[in-house]
């Protein structure tokens, strides 16, 4: 009896791959933005970076041999200064002035549109109009086909029905500004709230009709509350934009009759007084304020995504 012995069959190696790690993949999917971001970078940061800088120096660009490191002293002068400090008072009354009132005018338009009637898309488009005027277009618009007290639209009105004619920039000029202003940033709430008001359950408006619920009282306790995250996203990214405003005071009024802001103060200490570290004092300040601003927004914007994802 004889013992047979196989050879050992050799068995080609498989070779295995490693998936690409999580690191890898993300560093994938980013590449293709590291352009833009660079570019932001080196656009927006880097000026702001220098502008910081500036702000710690006393330097005034007409004796540019005597400049020298202040310290805080710019930031000081910024929040000391009667003239400084009124132009931030201003900022503020013209920034809350014009979002209130624009909220309000927008929530109103925003029902109006949020009704079926005939037309209502040619209604739509002429109210988006003011928003996507150029800003200094606007106040051209304003300071000189309705506001000139010669041949102006107001005061042609007022001539009409034996009314007095007033100069109405002279007589009322932060009002001027803010009304403007309204004009032009009431599309931009009515957008925004018209969205909240469309994305309302209708299903549950619909049975506190039949419940015998009157408009006033859907509006108070259902419409209200479901536009609360709306009417806070408004306000805040309007507060972003007329915080910086500069257009509307620079064409109607330059600045004076007391309605300088704090973007035409930094224009005047920067252009006019040449005083470079006080004028880049106080654009930080601004910056500062809007990022706080910006904060609050982009947390409530959070809060809409959750939302409508979770109710999808």
């Amino acid at each position: 009896m004889t013992a047979t012995t196989t050879a050992p069959v050799a068995t080609p190696s498989v070779r295995t791959t490693r998936p690409p790690s999580a690191r890898l993949r993300n560093w994938a999917t980013r590449a293709p933005l590291l352009p833009a971001l660079i570019f932001m970078i080196v656009v927006t940061q880097l000026p702001f970076v220098a502008t910081l800088v500036i702000s710690f120096f006393d330097w005034n660009s007409l004796y540019p041999d005597a400049r020298k490191f202040a310290g805080l002293g710019n930031y000081q002068e910024v929040l000391t200064d009667a003239d400084l400090r009124h132009s931030v008072w201003t900022t503020v009354l013209l920034t809350v002035a014009v979002v209130l009132a624009s909220l309000v005018l927008g929530l109103l338009l925003a029902l109006l549109l949020d009704r079926r009637f005939k037309g209502r898309g040619v209604v739509r488009t002429l109210l988006i109009a003011p928003f996507l005027v150029v800003p200094v277009a606007a106040a051209l618009l304003w300071k000189h086909v309705l506001y000139n007290p010669e041949y102006g639209l107001f005061n042609g009105l007022l001539h009409y029905v034996g009314g007095p004619q007033p100069d109405w920039i002279s007589n009322t000029p932060l009002l001027a500004v803010e009304a403007s202003l309204v004009w032009q940033w009431t599309p931009f709430m009515m957008l925004i709230l018209l969205a909240g008001l469309q994305s309302r359950d209708h299903e549950q408006i619909e049975a506190a009709r039949v419940d015998g619920a009157s408009d006033w009282q859907i509006f108070r306790h259902l419409t209200l509350p479901h536009l609360r995250r709306y009417l806070e996203l408004g306000a805040l990214l309007g507060s972003i934009y007329i915080v910086q405003n500069f257009d509307a005071v620079f064409t109607l009024t330059s600045g004076g009759l007391g309605t300088a802001n704090l973007p035409y103060t930094v224009y005047q200490s920067f252009y006019q007084a040449h005083e470079n570290g006080l004028a880049s004092a106080a654009g930080v300040l601004v910056v500062i304020g809007s990022i706080i601003i910006a904060t609050f927004a982009l947390r409530v914007v959070s809060s809409l995504f959750r939302e409508e994802v979770s109710r999808a």
